[in-house]
């Protein structure tokens, strides 16, 4: 891996862990950060799947540690990010990307969080107790991050960091 690709991976994290900080929504039972899927999506589009997803569970880890996430949010932002990357990588459009995130967070993360509250955090709860938030904050992130990301794909420095990386 470059550094060039690690640098804008390490950007990207920051953004991400600061933007959780500051830019959270009530959902109910838990509080929506779509800063992180946004960040998703905008390195799904730069980096690709694999540099994303990474991106996502260094993200994750951090906020756990910081407070500014719970357990929640490593397999809401990892299977968010996966889904969002190969979204893009197969198809070249941003807004499957962003699609690719709600599928990934909203639908299939909220589904994987039942077993894994239940091992990691004691919490049983139905299926659907989480989709609802899963699905608000990835809504929110991948509409922003599409936004973001079509705005930056029309500068020169994403045209030259895509053609370097």
């Amino acid at each position: 891996m470059s550094i060039r690709k690690l640098t804008i991976m390490s950007l990207l994290v920051s953004i991400a862990v600061a933007g959780s900080t500051f830019i959270s929504i009530p959902t109910g039972i838990a509080r929506a950060y779509p800063v992180q899927h946004a960040i998703n999506v905008i390195g799904a589009i730069i980096l690709g799947p694999i540099p994303t997803v990474i991106v996502a569970l260094v993200t994750a880890i951090i906020r756990i540690l910081t407070g500014t996430g719970s357990l929640l949010a490593i397999p809401g932002s990892v299977i968010g990010a996966l889904c969002a990357g190969l979204a893009y990588k197969y198809s070249r459009k941003m807004w499957l990307a962003g699609l690719g995130e709600v599928i990934g967070t909203g639908l299939l993360a909220s589904l994987v969080a039942v077993p894994y509250a239940k091992i990691l955090i004691g919490t049983s709860v139905a299926s659907l107790f989480f989709m609802p938030a899963f699905l608000t904050s990835s809504t929110i992130g991948a509409i922003l991050g599409v936004a973001v990301a079509s705005n930056l794909r029309k500068t020169v420095l994403v045209k030259y960091l895509r053609s370097s990386l």
